[in-house]
């Protein structure tokens, strides 16, 4: 009788062990993976803080060259030399160039000068380009030297004269391009001197910068 009581009490234990042992491996997992999800709770944290940061020093950044721009705009925002629409640049064809002529006034070359930095380090903040479009007035072109056969050619030399001082001036190359459209997109009425006046101009837009070409066709 002592016997087989010892052996149900021996077989009794041996029946217990395996479920603690069940317990505490499962345990360990449940342990291992909190510690998981907290390393990868704390990982994701620290990217969202990282691109929290560097995107509020891009935004000051960009404020900062806004605010450039818009104080060197100023003076010929005030004097009606320059408008602001939009994000685009107008600049009156009288101011950068006498009529009929795509060479640049001084008054307009030193303008296009203090215009270079601040567009040169927009630029620079902002992954964008600088589309300069000439525009004249619906006049036929009269030039004794007939240097240009219509307003599409006028605008065009004036919207290069324009893109080449700027880049001269320190605007990177790769960043702006000259864009031509004649007497089309008038601002004003082409009935009066002063309608004329004001569709003579050259505009600095912003734009996105387009993406390299896809290869197409398993090119």
């Amino acid at each position: 009788m002592s016997l087989e009581s010892d052996a149900d009490d021996t077989g009794g234990a041996d029946l217990g062990t395996p479920v603690w042992a069940s317990f505490a491996d499962l345990m360990s997992v449940l342990l291992g993976a909190f510690v998981l999800v907290l390393v990868g709770v704390i990982a994701v944290q620290a990217q969202l803080a990282d691109r929290l940061d560097k995107e509020m020093r891009r935004s000051q950044a960009e404020a900062q060259q806004r605010q450039a721009l818009e104080q060197a705009l100023a003076v010929p925002l005030a004097t009606g030399r320059v408008t602001l629409v939009d994000g685009r640049i107008g600049i009156r064809g009288n101011v950068l160039f006498a009529l009929n002529s795509d060479q640049l006034q001084p008054e307009g070359r030193e303008l296009l000068k203090s215009l270079a930095a601040p567009l040169a380090g927009y630029l620079h903040a902002r992954d964008e380009i600088l589309m300069v479009s000439g525009f004249t007035d619906d006049r036929q072109v009269r030039d004794g030297n007939a240097r240009f056969d219509d307003n599409w050619e006028l605008s065009a030399q004036r919207a290069l004269t324009v893109t080449r001082t700027l880049v001269a001036e320190g605007v990177p190359s790769a960043s702006v391009f000259a864009a031509a459209f004649g007497s089309n997109q008038p601002v004003s009425p082409n009935s009066d001197e002063e309608g004329r006046a004001r569709n003579r101009r050259v505009e600095i837009a912003p734009m996105p910068r387009p993406r390299a070409a896809q290869a197409n066709d398993g090119r």
